[in-house]
């Protein structure tokens, strides 16, 4: 349940605490008090957009607080799923603050969550029902999730979806198998062309990295035949003069013959006989590396090479960027030739298996549609009784569910199964049922939907919101959707925002929302009302410009038979 709401520059509210009580509350106030903002600040909590302009004019911040408890043992097994488990104190702490710029962040227990997060964890706490949710009945696509959530047909749905996925990717696979016989023609000439031309280049991975070492080289001749020839003469075999080979071994040859006046001479013949080791394996590494081996003009070479690379360039504008995703692209287009060649055994096989699938998808689908059906009569009887409390005596609540079709009269498989589904009501005795959109009015509608939450409240959020459920109704219907609300509370906290005062008199809790103007600027205050408060509160609501006595007196006795 919602233990408490606090509520900080939030539009005309510039601070307002609500320590909520469990059973039925409602607030009250007169039209533009704030009573929308209040329902806004519990939507922002469940992850709803935020906007700038929500925070109160001349403030550069906004937050909304609330704490939850009173869990049950599946809600507190959901949560701690979700990353939300309660605290030691079994409380749960949501916040949402907005700053200047009309972002926002959120936490849970002190930890920052995404806004997703919220309104997976709001889900399980709120459910907020306003005016628009009656709007929603009138769309025959929202009904069939309520009687799923009726039937509690989780596990079956879950089989038909596993079974309708399969069925999906098998006919999606077939698709692209069943090209017509020109398209495939086509499909297999410009694929042998693009084979034969990758065959017809014989490319090699690393080819073209070498191809481009050769030709530099070959570019760059006679500068590393000159070079090479310098580093050789000057460090091993000199043509003229001595090299510094040379001059080391006459150096080595010199110490040794003053080696008794040097002291260390051994060590020093050692190392300057290492040095000459390494002059020598230099000049013949360089010699090795810089060597240009060619069996005719260098110029043929590289118009050669200049022709191979230009063949590389122009497959690597075609077909990848190297070598080595040119021989991918060869390889991806072999599979998918041989696999258009073998394109009538493969679609015999997919053909072979989409009956396979589509007899699993039948079967998942009959048991889901069972589940329907047996729930639906059931839910048809649970809210035709929920309407006769309702002040629809008359009023026959039906489910009508039909198989869902293609066009050749194939069953068609959705993600939500293969039926249609739409509620239907019975005005009078009689009366053939029709769709809700053609004969429920606005009051019906709200009265529908309470019935509707009533029979489906179990299980559901622990936490009911009702935001004016009483538009468009008389005061004796009122009175009966208080009664309602009130037997609702008794397994779910029910919080409603009303201008009826039938309803506000049976409720356990009020709360006055009024506007005031304080310090030049309007604020919006919310306060808790004790028995006398509650008899003026229902005066106002019932009269007119004046609350006489005789007025109070029957709020009073309206507050009074509230009890009962």
């Amino acid at each position: 349940m919602l233990y408490e709401l606090d509520i900080d520059n939030i539009a005309v509210i510039k601070h307002a605490s609500i320590e909520f009580s469990p059973g039925f509350t409602v607030l009250t106030g007169e039209t533009g008090a704030g009573k929308s903002i209040i329902i806004g600040s519990v939507m922002l909590l469940l992850g709803s957009r935020v906007w700038k302009d929500m925070i109160r004019a001349g403030e550069q911040s906004a937050t909304v607080n609330a704490v939850f408890g009173n869990f049950s043992e599946s809600e507190t097994q959901a949560l701690t799923a979700l990353g939300a488990a309660p605290d030691e104190d079994e409380r749960l702490y949501l916040r949402r603050d907005i700053n200047a710029e009309g972002k926002s962040s959120a936490r849970i227990n002190g930890r920052a969550v995404p806004a997703s997060t919220l309104y997976e964890v709001g889900a399980l706490l709120i459910n907020i029902h306003g005016q628009h949710d009656n709007q929603t009945l009138l769309n025959p696509a929202s009904h069939l999730p309520l009687v799923d959530l009726y039937a509690n047909n989780s596990e079956e749905m879950s089989c038909y979806l596993s079974a309708y996925e399969a069925l999906s990717a098998v006919k999606r696979e077939l698709d692209s198998a069943s090209v017509n016989e020109s398209e495939k023609a086509r499909r297999v000439e410009m694929l042998r062309f693009q084979l034969a031309d990758i065959d017809g280049a014989k490319l090699t991975p690393g080819e073209e990295e070498a191809l481009e070492a050769r030709r530099l080289k070959l570019r760059n001749a006679e500068l590393i035949a000159r070079q090479s020839r310098l580093i050789h003469r000057a460090l091993y075999r000199a043509d003229k003069g001595m090299s510094s080979y040379d001059l080391i071994t006459r150096s080595s040859a010199a110490l040794e013959q003053i080696s008794e006046f040097v002291p260390d001479a051994d060590k020093y013949i050692g190392r300057l006989d290492a040095i000459r080791a390494e002059l020598e394996d230099i000049a013949e590494r360089v010699s090795d590396a810089c060597g240009v081996e060619m069996d005719s003009d260098p110029s043929v070479e590289l118009d050669r090479i200049e022709g191979r690379l230009d063949t590389i360039t122009k497959l690597k504008r075609k077909y990848g960027a190297d070598i080595e995703e040119i021989l991918a692209f060869r390889a991806k287009t072999a599979a998918e030739l041989a696999g258009l060649e073998n394109s009538d055994e493969r679609l015999a096989g997919l053909k072979k298996e989409l009956t396979a699938r589509e007899a699993e998808t039948r079967t998942a689908a009959d048991a889901l549609t069972a589940t329907r059906r047996d729930a639906a009569a059931k839910l048809s009887d649970a809210v035709t009784a929920e309407l006769a409390d309702l002040e629809l005596q008359r009023a026959v609540f039906s489910v009508k569910i039909t198989p869902s079709v293609e066009s050749d009269g194939n069953p068609r498989y959705t993600k939500r199964g293969a039926d249609e589904l739409e509620f239907l009501i019975t005005a009078n005795h009689g009366d053939p049922p029709k769709p809700l959109a053609k004969i429920a009015s606005g009051g019906e509608l709200s009265r529908i939907m309470l019935a509707l939450k009533s029979v489906l409240s179990e299980g559901g959020a622990s936490a009911l919101i009702f935001d004016e459920i009483d538009a468009g109704v008389s005061g004796k219907t009122s009175y009966k959707i208080g009664l309602k609300l009130k037997k609702l509370s008794q397994s779910a906290q029910i919080i409603c925002v009303t201008h009826s005062a039938q309803i506000a008199a049976v409720a356990d809790t009020q709360f006055s929302i009024s506007k005031h103007e304080k310090d030049g600027r309007v604020e919006t205050t919310v306060t808790p009302l004790d028995r006398a408060q509650r008899i003026h509160e229902l005066a106002r609501i019932m009269g007119g410009a004046e609350i006489t006595d005789k007025l109070l007196s029957s709020a009073e006795e309206l507050l009074e038979s509230g009890k009962t």
